[in-house]
Order: C-alpha cells, then structure tokens, then sequence
C-alpha cells in the first residue's frame, strides 16, 4: 500500500509540475510586422504569421462591383481609425465572400499608412475569442480585422452566444481597434431546421426565435451575394484568362467555359476559377 501511495504521490507531483510550468510560462510576444496576415492557432494559443495570403486582385472578382464597394469603404474607414461595422457576407456559395475579404485587406493594407492586420480564426475556436481581443487590444498602433469563414452554428452548439458578447464586447466594449468580418452560407447563422426546433420545443417560440437570430443582428454591414448569371459567370472567366494571359480563342473560352459549368450544374466564381485553373495547366501555364 506504501508503495502505491509513494507513486500516486510521484504522480501527482509530476502533473502539479507540468501545470505549474504551463500557467507560470510568460505568453509569447506577438511581432505584427512579421507579416500582414496571422492564423490564430487555437492549441497553441498564439498567432502564426503567413507570409503569403492567397488574395485575388479585386479587379477579378467581377458581377458584385457595389459588394466590393460596400466592403471596401467599411475597411477603409476602419484602417484610418474611422468609425466602422462588423460585416457578414452571406449568400450563394463560390460567389467570392471569402475572396473579397482577402482582396480587399490585400488592396487597403499595401497602401494605408496605417497598419492593417488580417487574423483568421476558425469557427471552432470562436471560444477564443476572448483571449484573441484580449491580446489585440494591447497593441493600439495597428488595427486588426479579425476573419472567420464559413461561419455557422447547428444544434448543440453554444458558441454562439460567446460570439455575441464578442462582437459588442460586453461590458467592456469592443476594442477600436478591432472589427470582425464572418462569411457564411446563412443569413442568419443558424440552419432553418435549428430555428424551427426551438421553436417547437419553447414555451416562447418567439423568444427563442429572437434568441437565434440576433446573432446576425450584431454585424452592422450585411452583404448579400447571389447566383451569377451566364453573362456574369463568363465575364469572370474571360477576365481570368486575360489576367494570367492565356492565349485562348474567345469562342472556344466562352463555349468550354459553358460545357464546364454544364457539367458541374452550376455557375459561380469558384467553378469559373476551376475551369481556368484546368484550362491554364493545358497551356502549360502556371497561375499559383
């Protein structure tokens, strides 16, 4: 018995150790001028710099100019330290939600004066996000646009309502320097079949209706993006093919372009960047 409490006692030493040499580390430094892009990565609890985002010039994204226009004034005004909303971009998928945040980011953050900082988190970690602010508030002198994409919620899931008091900050109010940009599928967040269970299931179905979807409510600037149209879906693919000078006659574009689509049974910006992203290794050109 004496030796098994000897080594229950060893054990516990050795964990009271590990926990003792995790909580007394002093929290690493963050060097934002390392890039102009972090990824918050959750496990480690820090922010890893990417050198490289994989940001498309704005001018290829084509049929959403007032999209571009709307998301662009909101980050300008913010990069100057100008009153700015959080923004959703919900909508169609493909259509360039994710592209236009990067885009925009890339665009404002290699001119501004100011410094612009995009850090991605991913939808699981949004429980972070009070560690996240929390560090981001500590350095005044850049400004951060903190981007989760593809961001929803299904049944079980509470986080959203950590992202609610994120998103106005509570008591202490939002940091100024931060502002939160979300792209989803759903206009309200949440999957219509979530809604519809609380509802059936409260004794105030429009309580909890109101519960559900004033998430999206917290986000200032909506931004919606829809199905693209032929005329739309082969602008983009010509403006692809011009960017990264494919030598392609126009016709064949535009008739490839069209049975490419046919054959995925939709049309978006995403099928139109994979039609080309095929057509360019044909040609043996390189577009990475």
């Amino acid at each position: 018995m004496t030796k098994n409490n000897d080594k229950l006692v060893s054990e516990l030493t050795k964990i009271r150790e590990i926990l003792d040499n995790h909580f007394s580390r002093p929290q690493k430094s963050v060097d934002w001028n390392a890039a102009n892009a972090f990824m918050w990565k959750s496990e480690e609890k820090n922010f890893k710099p990417i050198e490289n985002v994989n940001a498309i010039p704005l001018e290829l994204l084509k049929g959403i100019d007032n999209n571009i226009n709307l998301l662009f004034e909101n980050t300008n005004n913010f990069s100057k330290s100008l009153p700015a909303n959080n923004a959703l971009l919900w909508g169609s998928r493909g259509m360039g939600k994710s592209s236009l945040v990067k885009g925009v980011h890339a665009k404002i953050s290699s001119s501004s004066k100011n410094k612009l900082i995009l850090i991605e988190i991913h939808r699981e970690d949004i429980k972070d996000l009070p560690d996240i602010l929390n560090e981001l508030k500590q350095s005044p002198q850049e400004n951060f646009i903190v981007f989760c994409d593809d961001l929803s919620f299904d049944n079980d899931d509470t986080t959203y309502k950590s992202l609610k008091t994120a998103l106005e900050g509570g008591i202490e109010g939002r940091p100024k320097n931060v502002i939160f940009y979300a792209t989803s599928n759903r206009r309200h967040l949440m999957a219509r079949q979530m809604i519809e269970n609380e509802t059936s299931t409260a004794i105030n179905p429009s309580e909890a209706i109101e519960e559900k979807v004033s998430l999206s409510d917290r986000f200032g600037l909506w931004i919606g993006f829809h199905n693209c149209s032929q005329e739309q879906y082969l602008s983009m693919v010509q403006a692809y093919a011009k960017y990264y000078k494919i030598p392609v006659n126009e016709d064949k574009l535009e008739s490839e372009a069209i049975a490419w689509a046919a054959g995925r049974g939709s049309r978006s910006g995403r099928v139109a960047w994979q039609f080309i992203t095929n057509l360019a290794a044909k040609y043996k050109i390189n577009i990475y």
